[in-house]
C-alpha cells in the first residue's frame, strides 16, 4: 500500500505539477475556460497529466481551479459544475494510478466579496460547497486551495472543506502580491495564523511572483506555523504579447531557484504560471536527494504603529473636529471645464469670508470631463485656506487606482472624502468610455475605514493610519426607500460618519427620513438647492435622477415675476419649516446654481443662520 500524502510529506520534498493552462495554450488549445476540456477533449487532459507525472511530479492538480458555478456561469456551464469537477478528478486519477497523488484544485471565484465587490459570502460558500462536494466524491487524495488573494474568501473555502470532510488533507495557498516592506511586518504571521486550521497540512503561496520573489515570501512564512510550507511560483514575470504571456526565464534558472526554495524550508515545491513538463523534470532532477532545509530566519520587525498608543496621529480636519459641535454649512462650487480655476478660487474666498465651513468639490459629475477633484481641493486649500469636502467617484478608477488616489489625497492634506458611486460614462462627454465600478460607494467607504486603521482593502499595512472624514450621499425622497435605508445602513456599518442628502423642499420629507434613520449613528447634512427659474425646477425634477421638486414648488416658480428671488424665498421657507428638527441635523449642504454664491449668503441671512464675516 502506498503511503498517505501526510506520510509521504515526512520523508522529504515532493514535486507538484505545473500549469495545465500553459501547456494547453502552448499547443494551440485556446478555448476558455480550460476546464471545458475535461468534457470536450478528456484524452488531451489525461495525456498532459501523464506527461507531468513522467517528468517527475508526485502531486498532480485536477483541472478544476475555476470550476465553480459562479465562475462558470458566464460560459453557460453552471449546470455542469458537478460533472466538470468529477470528470477532472477521474482524468487525474486515471493518469496517476499508483504513481502520484491527486489534488482536487479549488481557486478563487474571481469576484470581490461585499462590500468591496458584489459577491456575497453566502453565495461564495454555496459555490465552494458544490465544487468541493464533487471533488471529494471523486476520491481525491487531498485538496489544494490556491491562487486566493482575499484571505476572507480563502477562509470561506477552508470552512466549507472542513464542513464536508474532517479528514481530507488540505494545502492552503495565498497569493502574495505584497512587496518586501509589507512582508517584513507581522502580516505573514497573521495570514499563517488564520490558515492554521485542523487538517491544513501545508500553507504557502503560488503564482504572481517568480522564484526569486517567492524566496522572500517563504522566509516571511517560515516559523509562523507548524504546517509544512508549499511554494508554486510562476516561472518568471511574463510579458504580454497579443494577450499571451511570454516568459524569459530559462529552465536552468527555474530549477536552480526552486532548489533554493527547498533549502529555505519548502516541502511541496513546483511552478505555476508558465510551468511546463520540462520545468517539472528539471526541478525533479535539481532536488533529488535533497532534504528540506531548516534555515535560521530572523524576521525583521518593523515598527508597528497600528498598536502603538504613542503613534503620532495626523490631525483631523477642522470640519471633522467641528462636526456635531456647531451647526456647519458647506456649499458646492461649480467646476468649469479646462485648466482655469480662477472662478473656483474666487468663489472659495468669497464663501470663506462669509463664514462657510467647507466647499464641496464634485468628481466629474454627470460624467463630464473636469479637473481631478483631489487636485482642485488641494489647490483651493493651499490658496484660500478653505476646507473642501472632496467627492470621489468609483466610475473612473479600479480598486488600485482608487486607493492610490486616497493615499495621494492624504499626502496632499485632503482629509474630507465623500464617497460616491458616480454617474455612468455613457451619459457624459465620452459615452464609449469604460465605466470601471470595481467597487461602489460602499466599497470605497470600506477602503477609507481600512486606511484609517492603517490598512488597504486587502488588509495589507499602508505604513500608518490616515485620518479621513468619511462622508456619503443619501436620498431622503428615493423611489425605493427600503433600498435607500438599507444602503445607508451598510454605509454606516462600513464606516460612514456623515451623510449629505439630496436637495429637499418639504419638511415632511425630512422628518420621515430622520425618523427612519434615527437608529443609525450617522450625522446628517441637509441638502438645499435654491432654484433659479421655472425651467431649472422642471429640469431637476424630470431629468436629474433622484431629484423630486413638488408640484407646488414648481408652480411657485412658474407664477413668480422674479424667479430668482422666489427660489431664495422657497429655500428660506423650507429652512424655517424645519426649525423643529434642526437639532437632528448637523448642518446644511447648499448647492447654488451657476456660481451664484451670493444666493447662499442671502438664504443664510434671511433664515437667521448667517455667521459673522471672517477677517
Amino acid at each position: 500500500m502506498n503511503p498517505t500524502i501526510s506520510q509521504r510529506l515526512q520523508t522529504g520534498p515532493i514535486v507538484i505539477d505545473g500549469s495545465m493552462e500553459a501547456v494547453l495554450r502552448s499547443r494551440g488549445h485556446n478555448e476558455s475556460p480550460v476546464e471545458i476540456y475535461n468534457l470536450t477533449n478528456p484524452a488531451l487532459i489525461e495525456r498532459i497529466h501523464d506527461e507531468f507525472i513522467e517528468a517527475g511530479a508526485e502531486i498532480i492538480q485536477s483541472n478544476t481551479r475555476c470550476a465553480n458555478g459562479i465562475t462558470l456561469n458566464p460560459f453557460k456551464l453552471k449546470e455542469r459544475v458537478y460533472e466538470i469537477n468529477r470528470k477532472g478528478v477521474w482524468l487525474a486519477r486515471t493518469a496517476a494510478v499508483n504513481r502520484a497523488y491527486v489534488a482536487g484544485t479549488v481557486g478563487p471565484i474571481g469576484k470581490f466579496l461585499t462590500p468591496i465587490g458584489k459577491l456575497r459570502p453566502e453565495d461564495a460558500r454555496e459555490a465552494f460547497m458544490t465544487q468541493i462536494h464533487a471533488l471529494l466524491d471523486g476520491n481525491v487524495d487531498l485538496l489544494l486551495l490556491k491562487s486566493f488573494i482575499d484571505i476572507d474568501e480563502l477562509e470561506i473555502a477552508l470552512e466549507v472543506a472542513r464542513h464536508i470532510s474532517r479528514d481530507i488533507p488540505i494545502i492552503a495557498q495565498r497569493t502574495f502580491p505584497e512587496d518586501s516592506t509589507v512582508l517584513s511586518t507581522d502580516f505573514p504571521r497573521e495570514v499563517a495564523r488564520r490558515l492554521n486550521l485542523p487538517g491544513v497540512i501545508a500553507i504557502g503561496s503560488n503564482g504572481t511572483v517568480g522564484p526569486n520573489r517567492m524566496l522572500t515570501i517563504v522566509r516571511s512564512l517560515y516559523g509562523t506555523t507548524n504546517a509544512i510550507l508549499s511554494a508554486q511560483p510562476d516561472i518568471g514575470i511574463p510579458t504580454l504579447v497579443d494577450g499571451q504571456p511570454i516568459y524569459n526565464a530559462t529552465i536552468e534558472y527555474v530549477a536552480g531557484s526552486v532548489r533554493a526554495l527547498v533549502e529555505q524550508g519548502v516541502t511541496i515545491i513546483g511552478v505555476d504560471g508558465g510551468g511546463m513538463p520540462e520545468h517539472v523534470r528539471a526541478i525533479r532532477q535539481a532536488i533529488d536527494g535533497m532534504a528540506v532545509g531548516t534555515p535560521e530566519v530572523k524576521v525583521k520587525k518593523m515598527k508597528a504603529p497600528l498598536n502603538d498608543e504613542a503613534e503620532e496621529q495626523t490631525a483631523p480636519s477642522r470640519f471633522l473636529e467641528n462636526l456635531g459641535k456647531r451647526f456647519l454649512v458647506t456649499a458646492e462650487l461649480d467646476i468649469p471645464r479646462g485648466l482655469d480655476m480662477t472662478e473656483v478660487f474666487e468663489g472659495a474666498e468669497y464663501l470663506k469670508r462669509h463664514g462657510i465651513d467647507a466647499v464641496n468639490i464634485s468628481d466629474g459629475a454627470r460624467a463630464r470631463l473636469r479637473m481631478s477633484s483631489i487636485t482642485i481641493s488641494h489647490l483651493i486649500t493651499q490658496r484660500t485656506g478653505m476646507e473642501c469636502i472632496t467627492h470621489l467617484a468609483c466610475r473612473d478608477r479600479n480598486m488600485v487606482g482608487l486607493q492610490s488616489e486616497l493615499l495621494g489625497a492624504h499626502a496632499l492634506g485632503v482629509r474630507n472624502i465623500l464617497a460616491v458611486t458616480g454617474d455612468p460614462a455613457q451619459i457624459g462627454d465620452y459615452p464609449y468610455a469604460t465605466s470601471v465600478y470595481d467597487v461602489d460607494a460602499i466599497g470605497l467607504i470600506r477602503a477609507l475605514k481600512r486606511m484609517n486603521a492603517g490598512l488597504d482593502l486587502m488588509g495589507n499595512p499602508v505604513g500608518k493610519r490616515t485620518n479621513f472624514l468619511i462622508a456619503c450621499a443619501c436620498n431622503p425622497v428615493a423611489d425605493d426607500m427600503d433600498r435607500e435605508i438599507s444602503r445607508l445602513e451598510r454605509k454606516v456599518a462600513e464606516g460612514a460618519q456623515v451623510a449629505f442628502t439630496q436637495p429637499l423642499f418639504e419638511a415632511a420629507s425630512l422628518r420621515r427620513f430622520l425618523d427612519r434613520t434615527e437608529h443609525l449613528p450617522i450625522r446628517i447634512m441637509l441638502g438645499v438647492i435654491p432654484l433659479r427659474t421655472a425651467r431649472h425646477a422642471e429640469f431637476l425634477h424630470h431629468e436629474v435622477p433622484g431629484m423630486k421638486i413638488p408640484e407646488a414648488i414648481q408652480r411657485r416658480m412658474r407664477e413668480s415675476a422674479n424667479a430668482t428671488a422666489e427660489g431664495v424665498s422657497i429655500a428660506v421657507d423650507f429652512l424655517e419649516s424645519t426649525a423643529d428638527v434642526r437639532d437632528r441635523i448637523v448642518g446644511l449642504y447648499i448647492m447654488p446654481p451657476l456660481r451664484r454664491n451670493d444666493m447662499i449668503v442671502e438664504i443664510l441671512e434671511k433664515a437667521g443662520l448667517h455667521r459673522e464675516v471672517t477677517a
